[in-house]
């Protein structure tokens, strides 16, 4: 347990695993992993209010989530890898 300099309790961590993935015209943005993904799988995320398709550029396992590279809270999963499956959440 982690406390605050301010006298609170921080809460415990948890861990992820993030695909770093790169969509087309778009840019390069971080999600969570649910599958194992490897380095070049083509994935289907979650971008606004409909999905796009994407590449994975690399993998981060195992990731805390205070180190993570972006706010977990905030994260999305990935949906699909189109050489393995869905998500069920």
């Amino acid at each position: 347990m982690i406390h605050s300099l301010s006298g609170g309790v921080v809460k415990g961590e948890s861990f992820f695993d993030f695909a770093k993935i790169e969509i087309d015209g778009e840019g390069v943005f971080w999600f969570i992993d649910p599958f194992g993904l490897e380095e070049n799988d083509i994935v289907v995320v979650p971008f606004g209010v409909t999905t796009r398709t994407g590449k994975v550029l690399r993998i981060d396992k195992h990731v805390s989530s205070f180190s993570a590279p972006v706010p977990t809270k905030r994260a999305k999963k990935i949906l699909e890898c189109l050489n393995r499956g869905s998500y069920e959440q």
